[in-house]
């Protein structure tokens, strides 16, 4: 089926909801008042759903969400099975969106998506009627959807009102309050058992003093009154090693164009340089070369017209978004380790993984068992060993949680070398990013603003351009029919 086939078919939820609306129409006969209100709500919801998924409207709205997901008109007609893993991802986010539940659960919804379709996933979230749970890594993505945050920790659901920010600043007050309070009772429980232990065996009058307060006391560390310490989060300490230093140029793009065979112009005529202390991040529509742009900085592709002019002693390294594919996913991460250090001792080995949180018992489980934030974490300790000067990083925040991000981002800042990186996690880019270039009509030019200037534009650009292309697909709807 092609993709907006896949999307129309969940349409086969439409006769289950008729159905279950004429279970529930014929419910309607009873005199309990308190069972009819419940049913008339149950029958109520059904409804609406039944009205989201308008069988005449279905094929535009399977296209509009579609277009704001990254398809063109083209690739909403490509057949699935022609698709990568992350457009199929999008495929399934599409038809989670056109059902239109009353409850929504979404598991990293930005992960495969691109900048502008996240700020089109945002827009849509937002105004969401119903209700919506999502686990997600990207702060800026929940800060803009999000009404309320829920924290597991130690096997309990801990509810904060707001958004991700606002999560941050009330749990960070009241993790202060409660560390004040924890001091002030360990002070007094410090000084009742100072006082029982220089009186417990004086006078009469003093020793039932003492026998007094320790009565209280233990009373008082049996009950439930008793504030625990604040435990902090435990933190991964990410570091990329010492590179040394290059005289610039480090990297130069002298006047490159650059087309894959039979295919458009992606770039032409574009000059582009790259040195120590660059910390730059690529941004643009999709389908403009981003990733092209970082295999022929590494070398893995050569420009078309012009010349990639890397310094001689120049080490690169690169992170995929498809990361697993660089691993053997039938070693542990210690063997896969050993493999490319046979002379390094077992200990060093260890400690390398160590430093990018892979310890324990964890570096001994087949990596197609690990999580994709720990085989991520494999994957940027083997580029460490290389010692590059220069990290063109893709999409490297997939898989990853929030603590793990904000600890590349240190990395990143701590690092000697340049970094060149393509994200659409903004929160990240806002973290590193020295310099914004955006990759569009086949140039590479510098944005002069933050991201979140960025952000702004690039919203109304979507807003604009899903707009254009309902007007376009009504006027094609209204030509068909006259015809």
């Amino acid at each position: 089926m092609t993709a907006i086939e896949t999307v129309m078919a969940v349409d086969a939820e439409r006769a289950r909801l008729q159905e279950q609306a004429e279970s529930l129409e014929s419910l309607l006969t009873g005199e309990d008042n308190v069972e009819q209100d419940e049913i008339n709500d149950r029958l109520f919801q059904v409804y609406e759903s039944l009205d989201a998924l308008n069988a005449e409207q279905a094929e535009a709205k399977a296209a509009l969400i579609l277009y704001g997901l990254g398809f063109t008109s083209s690739t909403m007609k490509k057949q699935c099975k022609d698709f990568s893993g992350g457009w199929r991802m999008r495929i399934a986010l599409a038809r989670a969106l056109f059902v239109h539940p009353t409850c929504l659960l979404l598991d990293e919804p930005t992960s495969h998506l691109d900048m502008e379709a996240v700020v089109w996933l945002e827009r849509y979230l937002s105004t969401y009627k119903g209700i919506l749970f999502l686990v997600s890594h990207s702060q800026d993505f929940m800060n803009s959807v999000c009404t309320d945050i829920i924290r597991m920790n130690k096997k309990t659901l801990e509810y904060y009102g707001g958004n991700y920010d606002s999560y941050v600043a009330i749990r960070q007050e009241k993790e202060e309050n409660q560390m004040k309070t924890y001091a002030k009772q360990q002070k007094d429980i410090a000084e009742i058992k100072d006082f029982v232990a220089r009186f417990g065996h004086g006078t009469r009058k003093m020793a039932q003093q003492a026998q007094s307060r320790e009565k209280l006391l233990q009373k008082v560390l049996e009950s439930d009154s008793i504030v625990d310490k604040v435990e902090r989060d435990i933190t991964l300490v990410m570091r990329f090693p010492d590179c040394g230093k290059l005289p610039p140029p480090v990297l130069q793009l002298s006047n490159i164009s650059f087309n894959y065979p039979g295919g458009e112009v992606l770039y032409e005529n574009v000059d582009f340089g790259v040195d120590l202390d660059s910390r730059i991040a690529l941004v643009g529509p999709n389908g403009r070369g981003k990733t092209t742009m970082l295999k022929m900085m590494a070398g893995e592709l050569v420009p078309t017209k012009g010349a990639v002019r890397p310094h001689p002693h120049l080490r690169i390294a690169r992170y995929t978004q498809h990361f697993v594919d660089t691993l053997d996913l039938t070693m542990t991460p210690l063997d896969f380790f050993y493999g490319l250090l046979p002379d390094e001792p077992q200990m060093e080995v260890r400690k390398k993984l160590g430093r990018y949180g892979i310890g324990g018992e964890t570096q001994s489980v087949k990596m197609a068992y690990l999580s994709n934030g720990i085989k991520s974490r494999v994957v940027f300790a083997k580029l460490a060993l290389r010692s590059p000067h220069l990290l063109l990083l893709d999409e490297p925040t997939n898989g990853l949680d929030i603590e793990t991000i904000d600890s590349l981002a240190d990395a990143i800042n701590a690092f000697e070398g340049g970094v060149v990186v393509v994200s659409h996690d903004m929160r990240l880019i806002s973290q590193i990013a020295k310099d914004i270039y955006e990759c569009d009509h086949k140039k590479v030019t510098r944005f002069d603003g933050d991201i979140m200037q960025y952000k702004a534009i690039l919203s109304k650009r979507v807003e604009a351009a899903a707009a254009e292309f309902e007007k376009q697909r009504a006027s094609a709807s209204a030509a068909g029919k006259s015809m």
